[in-house]
């Protein structure tokens, strides 16, 4: 790598529809092993950011760089190849298929063995492994979630980009994911998790980014964003973030 990061977003402005950018100018990084929150009022460009990162948008401006390579303008299919996995908000899982055939998909450009990536996705998510045999469409919320994060980390990703994990999804739900999410990224991989349980995310996460309309208004450690007044204000309109 030519720098410290693992990814660096310079300068970015990227959106839907050409001249008319929900990114404007977004400067973003991530070190090797980081969990890096992002968070921000609806419509400030969060997931648009995700997908601009995974190759899903193509940026009008600025740079992308991944393990000290240019990667702006590639596909997501080449990007995976990298080192890169992304699980979006909704329509991550294959409903009709089983548990273990959604794994196998997850590993369709691996040429690794799939038995151990599986069993270590099994070890990992014991419920999945309990359910296995049964087709994800039939699975909770929950259960979906960390199908859809086993699937992605069949790749054995460098980097793993989750959309909103906790969104719809009960409370004790919502605390099993987080804390599958601290132990991937506590096993040595990267994350970026873009959240709008803003309190659970920045708790655990080593900085965090917020994003108001299309800008990176504030960056910082988690805790010092937690105890930001101007956090609070932005995203809450409270002195602290709740």
């Amino acid at each position: 790598m030519t720098n410290e990061y693992l990814l660096e977003v310079q300068n970015v402005h990227a959106g839907y529809i050409k001249d008319v950018d929900i990114l404007q100018g977004i400067n973003f990084q991530v070190k090797q092993g980081e969990l890096v929150t992002v968070i921000g009022p609806n419509g400030a460009g969060k997931s648009t950011l995700a997908k601009t990162i995974f190759g899903l948008l193509t940026p009008h401006t600025g740079t992308i760089t991944f393990k000290g390579k240019n990667i702006t303008g590639l596909k997501s299919n080449e990007i995976v190849q990298l080192g890169m996995s992304y699980v979006p908000q909704i329509s991550n899982v294959f409903s009709s298929l089983t548990v273990e055939e959604n794994l196998e998909m997850g590993a369709f450009v691996s040429n690794a063995p799939i038995a151990p990536l599986k069993d270590k996705i099994y070890i990992m998510f014991p419920k999945l492994a309990q359910r296995r045999r049964q087709r994800a469409g039939t699975l909770s919320g929950g259960e979906r979630q960390m199908l859809a994060m086993g699937k992605a980390l069949m790749l054995e990703p460098q980097l793993l980009i989750l959309d909103e994990p906790s969104a719809a999804l009960s409370p004790i739900l919502v605390t099993q994911v987080f804390e599958q999410i601290k132990q991937i990224n506590q096993a040595g991989t990267s994350i970026i998790l873009v959240e709008q349980n803003a309190r659970k995310a920045l708790e655990m996460s080593h900085r965090g980014y917020v994003l108001e309309s299309g800008r990176d208004a504030i960056s910082g450690s988690g805790p010092d964003l937690l105890n930001d007044p101007q956090v609070g204000e932005l995203y809450l309109g409270a002195g602290k973030i709740h």
